[in-house]
Parts: C-alpha cells; sequence; structure tokens
C-alpha cells in the first residue's frame, strides 16, 4: 500500500465539512471588512522567502522544500503566505491603484519540514490577511479586531488578545544593542542556536525552546523599555483604539518578531484553555513597514497576521463548540426500471439547479434499499418513480419523517418543495 508522505493528512468526512464551514465564515468576515481574496503560486522562486523570512531565521536554515526545476531554476514551496502576497503586490503594481490601502486575504497549502505533532504539520492549511499602504495604527487595530472576531463568530471565546510593540528603527536599534549585551556574558552556556543568533539576529534568542527557563531568558530586557516617545504614543494610541471597539488585550513585552523589517505593532491571540497544552497560540501578526521594499518594491507600510486551521480545529474541539453541519439532503429519487431511471436523471438534474440538495441511486439496488439509503442520508423527502406514474406527468412524494405519500404534477414539483421544506 502506498502510504500519505510523513506529516501531511487527508482531509475527508466531518473534517472537511468543519473546515468548509470555517471557510465560508473567514469569507463572510472578510467581505464584510471589505478585504479582497488573493491566491499566489503553490511555489515561488527561493529568493522570495530568503529576502523575506530571512537566512538567519530556522524557517529558511532548516524548514524549507527547496528545489531546482528541470530549467535549472531554484524554488521554494511556499513556508508562509505574507512573502508571495508582497511578491504579487510589487509584480502587479498594486500600489498604483486607485483606492487604498490594498486589503487582502488569503487561504492556502503550506509546506515546512519539521517535526509533525498535534496541530503543526509539514503540509498545513493557513488563512491570513496582509493590508499594504497605510501606517496608521488604526488599521492596527482593524486587523487585530478581525482576528479577534474570527474566533468569535467561530465560538472560541476563551481566548486573549496579547499586544507588544517593537518601535521603530531606532527603537528597535537600541533594543537589539540591549539584549546583546545582555546575553554575551552567558551565551557560552546557551544553546548552539542561540550562540549562532546572537551574531545575525538576536530578537530570535527571545523564540528559543532550548533555553526558554534559563534565569537569563526570565531577565531579558523588554522592548516597551527602549521605545523612544514618538513609538510610545503610536502604541498608546493602539490601545486606545482597542479600548473604543471594546476588545480586551494585555500588553505582552515578550511578544517579538526576529526579523529586521518588523515594527511597531505585534499581536497575538492565545487559547487560554488548559486542555490545549503549550502550543496554545492561535495567531499571529504584526507590522512589516521594511518588507516591501526588502523584496525590491517602493517604500509601503504593511501589517498582517496568520492562523493554521488545524490548530483553530483542535481549539474548536476543546471547547466543545458543535459547528453546524449539515448531514442531511432535501430530496432522494428512487427508481427500479429503465424508464424510471432516465425520469430520475432528468428529475435530479432539475432540483439541483433551483436549489435542492439531491441524492438518487446509482447501483441498481431494490426500491427497498433505497429507502435505506434515503434514511441514513436523513432525506427530508423521497419521490418514489413508477412507470404510471409518470405517463401521467406525476411522481409520488413521501415526507420521509410522517411517512405520508402524496401524488405530485411534475411541473408543480419545485413549487411544491419550496412550499413543504
Amino acid at each position: 500500500m502506498i502510504a500519505k508522505p510523513k506529516g501531511t493528512y487527508d482531509l475527508y468526512g466531518e473534517d472537511a465539512k468543519k473546515v468548509a464551514y470555517i471557510n465560508d465564515v473567514l469569507a463572510a468576515i472578510c467581505e464584510k471588512y471589505n478585504y479582497e481574496f488573493i491566491r499566489t503560486p503553490v511555489f515561488e522562486a527561493t529568493e522570495v522567502f530568503h529576502r523575506s523570512v530571512g537566512d538567519a531565521s530556522d524557517i529558511v536554515r532548516k524548514e524549507t522544500y527547496d528545489f531546482e526545476d528541470r530549467g535549472g531554476r531554484e524554488l521554494t514551496l511556499r513556508p508562509e503566505g505574507t512573502a508571495g502576497v508582497v511578491r504579487s503586490y510589487i509584480e502587479n503594481k498594486m500600489y498604483g491603484r486607485d483606492l487604498q490601502p490594498v486589503k487582502l486575504y488569503y487561504n492556502e497549502m503550506m509546506y515546512r519540514y519539521e517535526r509533525p505533532q498535534q496541530g503543526r504539520m509539514r503540509e498545513f492549511n493557513q488563512f491570513g490577511v496582509e493590508v499594504l499602504g497605510c501606517d496608521d495604527p488604526f488599521i492596527d487595530a482593524e486587523v487585530i479586531s478581525l482576528a479577534y472576531n474570527i474566533f468569535k463568530l467561530l465560538g472560541i471565546n476563551n481566548i486573549r488578545v496579547n499586544i507588544n510593540s517593537l518601535g521603530d528603527r531606532e527603537s528597535r536599534d537600541n533594543y537589539r544593542e540591549a539584549l546583546v549585551k545582555h546575553f554575551s556574558k552567558d551565551i557560552d552556556k546557551m544553546c548552539e542556536d542561540c550562540q549562532e543568533r546572537l551574531k545575525k539576529n538576536p530578537l530570535r534568542i527571545l523564540d528559543c525552546k532550548v533555553d526558554k527557563d534559563l534565569e537569563i531568558m526570565k531577565n531579558a530586557p523588554k522592548t516597551l523599555d527602549y521605545l523612544n516617545e514618538e513609538s510610545a504614543q503610536r502604541f498608546q494610541k493602539l490601545q486606545e483604539y482597542l479600548d473604543l471597539m471594546d476588545i480586551t488585550y494585555e500588553v505582552n513585552p515578550n511578544i517579538v518578531r526576529g526579523l529586521d523589517y518588523y515594527n511597531h505593532t505585534v499581536f497575538e491571540i492565545e487559547m487560554l484553555n488548559e486542555e490545549f497544552g503549550a502550543q496554545n497560540v492561535l495567531s499571529a501578526g504584526g507590522r512589516y513597514n521594511g518588507l516591501v521594499e526588502n523584496l525590491q518594491g517602493p517604500e509601503t507600510p504593511g501589517i498582517g497576521f496568520a492562523m493554521g486551521f488545524e490548530r483553530v480545529l483542535l481549539a474548536l474541539e476543546a471547547e466543545g463548540v458543535n459547528v453546524p453541519i449539515n448531514n442531511s439532503i432535501d430530496v432522494f429519487v428512487g427508481y427500479v426500471n429503465d424508464e424510471e431511471k432516465e425520469t430520475a436523471l432528468y428529475l435530479v438534474q432539475d432540483l439541483r439547479l433551483n436549489g435542492f440538495i439531491c441524492e438518487t441511486e446509482y447501483l441498481g439496488r431494490s426500491l427497498k434499499s433505497q429507502f435505506k439509503t434515503a434514511d441514513k442520508l436523513q432525506s427530508k423527502y423521497v419521490i418514489i418513480l413508477n412507470s404510471d406514474d409518470i405517463k401521467n406527468f406525476e411522481v409520488k412524494v413521501r415526507d420521509n419523517k410522517t411517512k405520508e405519500e402524496e401524488n405530485v404534477k411534475i411541473n408543480d414539483l419545485v413549487d411544491y418543495l419550496d412550499m413543504n421544506m
């Protein structure tokens, strides 16, 4: 038997219906916020991710699926959504649109070569939002509210919004110097990755899972202590906007982003349910005012967030949320002989085009077996065809709950079902 690759999974049955429901919720709320759907290629030039995510990040150094195509081009399966969206923004000159800012959302598969674990696979479904062309904390608050309201609409209420500020370039540079000074004295006691990060990207040390319990990590400098006046005022304004929208939040100075183009607002939404485990962050985002320039585009501010479907499904389960899944159909059309089969084919086509969820028989089974199938499908009505009724342009309609039957003219069938459904 050929098995699926490690770190991937088949989506079908109830889980597939749950994902379809989540997709509908995401599309609906993005429509209300006036965000436009974007789809980017599943693979990009490797340079897109090396420039955006950075060579010093674990994603590029350890986790990307890189390959060379038959034309000798270096390509990478996308490990995250932002870089491809920004590349598209630049290539398609969206910065020249009359309507600004450009507000986009994506919902696509991502690929990272990492150790598979619950809620974290090598192939995973990620939803994300990107806003390009606005540097006002007003839009930061909107993006946070969008992420927050998604979970509320899905019924995941036991969550917390954590916010922090990295400040502008001056603030970040001051903070970086403070981190280097702090960690340098005991860096030899830390893991090899942290020793490398100190040279290339000291902010990434704060994300280390190996050394997270060391005293030197707990006593590390906080970003908020190094904000200049302008950055501090901006962060205060963000909090005022969130207060106006009645979004409860906590200032968490431990939230950082190691990439150089990140600045000002960073945030996470975490699950507070203890049963959910240590990997409790459902969504994360932040402002990246330097990324468009990093990918050879014009100076453009940006902010966004992303969330993984696998974590969301686990959160729904942990919270005991009953996702409204439709496991029933409207009509089952049953028949026995070839003449009735032709009528069945016509009827299911007509009923489906008129908006009814419709099923029929495909395997030539007895009418008794078809009735059992209709029950398993939780069909509201069963149309029972027979040759005599068909000659009179009629069909027998059974209410599958009361088992009451009534002959209905074929031309009146749609109206009859509309009135009684």
